[in-house]
């Protein structure tokens, strides 16, 4: 075909973007291979590996090493009103024409495709709030902003950005949109709710329908010619008729006159025409050699309308020979299930598609067998960890007109979207119908609520729903958040009032301890010195650090603590006070007294006693 560049493919490389595909969900076989390969040898030198089979053995082992490859493939480079002269065009010549066809309160949407951390996406807030004023572009425009770039994507619904990324963007026109927070500047909260944020692969997913301006700057050079033209169908689907569309420098539709009228080229804006264009530009066939047999005129042109009829066959359709071996292969099979031109004349069942996500090899065999289509509804395939696809399956027997079997066609029915508009409609008329009960009390609560109801209705036709709930269950979990902080910062200032109060009263107790002239010794109730006052040490010389925590009837000095044994184990058992009883001691200066020993429970469950000691004669002189 004319238009069909041949480059040879890396084998090794296929195999790594169809891992990458089947377990992470990121579809990069559309992607310019030289690009493509030259970024992902780039990740393969940082990491110090040379062979792609290699790397594929590190994705398998490490997850963490996805996102860094990731960061390297989707380079997202992006600011605030990027291209001014293209965005000063967009703002005094594009929009204008844009609002005056509209009615007074009709909705305006608008999608940033490839809107990488969010720049381009509240450059649009920020450009229909100049123009309509911040309270009605709050009240009609919504901005869809997708990514396939989860972390870019995160960094874009916080909606903050250093001073550094406004600096282009005027003194007056910053302080009306951001709002200072540090470091960071975090864009008004009001327009913010009306742009959402979203993962979208534009090369597989379905677009956002109804657009009134579509912008998609400088992400379509990435991708190949085939990828392109698919892209393109898509955002023609997307955009209303007589809806704009905004590509990057770097971006052109040369091809698409039939579909897109061109406002400036220089600027890369583009309008759809009114009506439908046909159905999306397909390559151009191989050209039959010329005959002068009307007969073989017919059978080729008959030949390119079948080709062309399989080509652009909505589902995914792949034909199966006797032998196993792939004959044909429709776009659909191939942007599915990640298939090229060079699979044609592989073996069925080397196709990772025979087995996953059903085993069909022995569907054909019952096909062929039975002469029978055979059918398997609702097969789920898992995109990734959290995206499930849902097809119905066909396996038509093929016969040729003498009745000879000669293979079988395989068609793939993507029921996706319907079983999750079922599921969605199933929910939504149980929220309706409790809805319904609850307005049955009165004739004001009923208008009321069913007036909230519809706006619920038409809310669930986008995401933004899900985002605003998840909104405010962060603002309610923050709420209880701050007030189990604050119930924390009044408990902690109680404990700490408390705290003040026991070192006061431990201050106080120790004073009057150190007060008395007697001896004065605390015993836990393993009969352990707790406590041993300034009397004690002047009485019988050992300090309070010597003995703490010491068995008092093992500590060495004057006093005869045998024959307190007795004495004590009276008071902790009958938990009254005993005594007093004079010992003859020896006092730290070595000389001879008579001591009386007073023994007292600490308190009534026995945990402890009290040892009151005082020398009769005083100081112990005559003796």
């Amino acid at each position: 075909m004319a238009d069909k560049v041949v480059t040879e493919t890396d084998p090794e490389l296929e195999q790594l973007l169809g891992f990458i595909r089947d377990s992470r969900g990121f579809d990069f076989t559309g992607y310019k291979r030289s690009s493509l390969a030259r970024r992902v040898r780039k990740r393969m030198t940082d990491v110090g590996i040379a062979d792609y089979l290699d790397y594929r053995d590190l994705l398998e082992t490490s997850a963490d090493e996805f996102e860094f490859l990731f960061n390297t493939i989707l380079i997202n480079v992006t600011s605030f009103f990027r291209d001014t002269d293209s965005w000063t065009y967009l703002q005094r010549e594009i929009l204008p024409d844009l609002l005056a066809g509209l009615e007074s309160e009709e909705e305006i949407r608008v999608w940033s495709a490839g809107c990488s951390s969010g720049e381009e996406a509240y450059s649009l807030a920020i450009m229909f709030a100049e123009a309509l004023g911040i309270e009605e572009c709050a009240r009609r425009v919504k901005i869809y902003g997708t990514d396939v770039d989860e972390e870019a994507l995160r960094d874009a619904r916080t909606g903050a950005y250093p001073a550094k990324s406004l600096e282009s963007m005027p003194d007056d026109m910053r302080s009306r949109y951001f709002e200072q927070s540090g470091s960071r500047f975090t864009f008004r909260s009001d327009l913010r709710r009306r742009v959402i944020f979203g993962r979208h692969d534009i090369t597989r997913d379905a677009p956002i329908s109804r657009l009134h301006l579509l912008v998609c700057r400088n992400t379509l050079m990435y991708f190949n010619v085939e990828a392109q033209s698919q892209i393109v169908d898509r955002f023609h689907f997307a955009l209303r008729e007589s809806g704009y569309l905004f590509l990057g420098k770097a971006e052109m539709l040369l091809s698409d006159g039939e579909r897109f009228d061109v406002v400036s080229m220089r600027q890369r804006i583009f309008k759809r025409k009114f009506g439908d264009a046909g159905p999306p530009h397909q390559p151009s066939p191989l050209q039959l050699a010329p005959t002068t047999g009307l007969e073989l005129r017919d059978a080729a042109r008959k030949r390119q309308l079948r080709d062309l009829v399989l080509e652009t066959a909505p589902n995914a359709m792949i034909s199966v020979d006797l032998d196993g071996t792939i004959t044909q292969l429709n776009s659909q099979a191939r942007a599915q299930f990640g298939l090229t031109s060079h699979d044609i004349g592989r073996p069925f069942r080397d196709l990772e598609v025979s087995y996953r996500p059903t085993e069909l090899r022995s569907l054909i065999e019952q096909a062929h067998s039975e002469r029978r289509a055979v059918r398997v509804n609702a097969v789920e395939r898992r995109l990734s960890a959290e995206d499930v696809q849902y097809l119905d399956i066909v396996v038509q027997p093929l016969t040729a007109s003498d009745g000879i079997l000669v293979g079988s066609s395989v068609v793939f029915t993507d029921t996706t979207a319907l079983t999750r508009l079922q599921l969605e409609v199933k929910r939504n008329r149980e929220d309706l119908e409790t809805a319904y009960e609850e307005l049955q009390s009165t004739n004001e609560e009923l208008e009321t609520t069913n007036e909230e109801l519809q706006s619920s209705i038409e809310e669930l036709e986008t995401t933004n729903e899900e985002l605003q709930s998840t909104n405010e269950e962060l603002e309610t979990t923050n709420e209880e958040l701050q007030s189990g902080n604050e119930e924390l910062e009044t408990m902690n200032e109680e404990i700490r009032i408390r705290s003040t109060e026991l070192d006061e009263a431990r201050t106080f107790l120790e004073g009057v301890l150190a007060s008395v002239a007697a001896g004065v010794v605390v015993l836990d109730g393993e009969l352990r010195v707790r406590s041993w006052n300034r009397g004690a040490e002047e009485l019988w010389g050992l300090r309070s650090d010597e003995v703490q925590r010491q068995p008092f009837f093992q500590l060495d000095f004057g006093l005869p603590t045998d024959a307190l044994v007795e004495v004590v184990h009276r008071s902790l058992d009958s938990g009254h006070r005993t005594g007093p009883i004079e010992l003859a001691a020896v006092n730290r200066k070595g000389r001879a007294i008579k001591c009386a020993v007073t023994c007292s429970p600490l308190d009534s469950q026995g945990e402890g006693v009290v040892l009151l000691m005082e020398d009769l004669h005083g100081t112990g002189e005559e003796a």
